[in-house]
């Protein structure tokens, strides 16, 4: 018997066996409480060497892995947008507020207007691995400013 026949029925066998493995595994819910949140300052800021800042506040209620506040930015095209930065969060349902900083990579911002996204997002445990369990996002337009 041919080697060729034997790998091609390994590898199908293989890849039927990880299709039916990511289908048992357990997909994260949209939102772990209704009460989670995050919201976004209608100004960021700009400073001379190009850093964006970024800011709002959050709020969530229960975690079981650790949480983190990203954003990102876009203003010459929605389609490209620029990860700023990302703020460790607390979940014990108070009210907190989340500063993000970094240098956009490709795009320089300019003063004037922008749109941002947040997302309140935790790495739970729940399955193993460290999966992505969305608490809340949001997406806004801002008015960036030097400073």
């Amino acid at each position: 018997m041919s080697v060729r026949p034997l790998l091609l029925r390994s590898a199908l066998a293989t890849a039927a066996g990880a299709a039916l493995f990511l289908l048992a595994a357990p997909a994260p819910t949209a939102s772990a409480d209704p009460s989670d949140i995050v919201t976004i300052a209608p100004v960021g800021r700009i400073a001379e060497d190009g850093t964006v800042t970024l800011s709002g506040t959050y709020r969530c209620a229960d975690s079981t892995g650790p949480v983190f506040v990203s954003s990102s930015v876009s203003q010459s095209s929605p389609l490209l947008r620029q990860g700023i930065g990302g703020t460790r969060a607390v979940c014990d349902g108070v009210e907190h507020s989340w500063k993000n900083t970094g240098k956009p990579g490709s795009d320089t911002l300019e003063p004037g207007r922008a749109h941002v996204e947040a997302t309140l997002m935790e790495l739970s445990p729940a399955s193993g691995l460290p999966l992505p369990l969305f608490h809340a996002a949001a997406q806004q337009d801002v008015t960036m400013t030097k400073g």
